[in-house]
């Protein structure tokens, strides 16, 4: 419901503050989607015609509210053109803050995504998994509400055409200019997967194992 996706927005605040900006964080990653596309692809569809907005298919509208709380609370306000002021000042002295927006879209051969259970049991065949990405500098990203609202619906907006060209033709589409996609390929090493597979069931583990022998000594 709101009232708790607002709660969690304070939290996220909070939580940039107290531990993102203090530890001088580079990088922070954001699925502004809220939720897997299976399951928000009909409310989602259902709010664009509600408010005139496009149909999408491929992907689903963005919600505002994290981007704003971490544009907000990660940026320096002079670089997306607000005024500075004393807390700007403080945050300036600790961090520049982010100063690039990435924007990352996924394609996955017949829309398809691989899943963690996929990686571990390797029951799929290989495939290839296309990513097409574009930077903005984060002053060029509004800082008004309603503003910000528009040019993250564009960007989505975008992704669904970079989608639908992709599914139709199996690239995405090339830059202006020039008549085919220029890629890059890059090889996920199996032996690196398995080392972080079994990193995370170890440390897993342990911190399980750890809280059972206090939970013991103390109870």
């Amino acid at each position: 419901g709101r009232a708790h996706r607002d709660q969690q927005l304070v939290l996220l605040k909070e939580h940039l503050e107290k531990y993102y900006r203090s530890r001088n964080r580079k990088w922070i990653v954001l699925f502004p989607e809220g939720g897997f596309l299976r399951k928000r692809r009909e409310t989602s569809q259902a709010f664009a015609k509600k408010n005139n907005l496009p149909f999408l298919k491929h992907v689903t509208l963005p919600r505002l509210g994290a981007t704003q709380v971490i544009l907000e609370t990660l940026v320096a306000p002079q670089e997306n053109g607000t005024p500075a002021g004393r807390d700007a000042v403080i945050k300036e002295s600790k961090s520049k803050g982010l100063q690039w927006v990435i924007d990352t879209t996924i394609a996955y051969p017949k829309g398809e995504p691989i899943d963690i259970q996929t990686w571990i049991l390797g029951y799929r065949q290989p495939t290839v998994t296309h990513v097409h990405y574009r930077i903005f500098p984060v002053k060029d990203v509004p800082a008004e509400p309603e503003a910000l609202t528009h040019w993250l619906y564009q960007r989505f907006i975008e992704k669904e055409d970079l989608l639908t060209h992709f599914y139709e033709t199996g690239a995405f589409p090339p830059l202006q200019g020039q008549t085919k996609a220029v890629s890059r390929e890059m090889t996920l090493s199996n032996l690196r997967l398995v080392c972080i597979q079994s990193f995370a069931f170890l440390s897993g583990g342990m911190w399980y194992c750890i809280f059972q022998y206090f939970y013991h000594c103390l109870f």
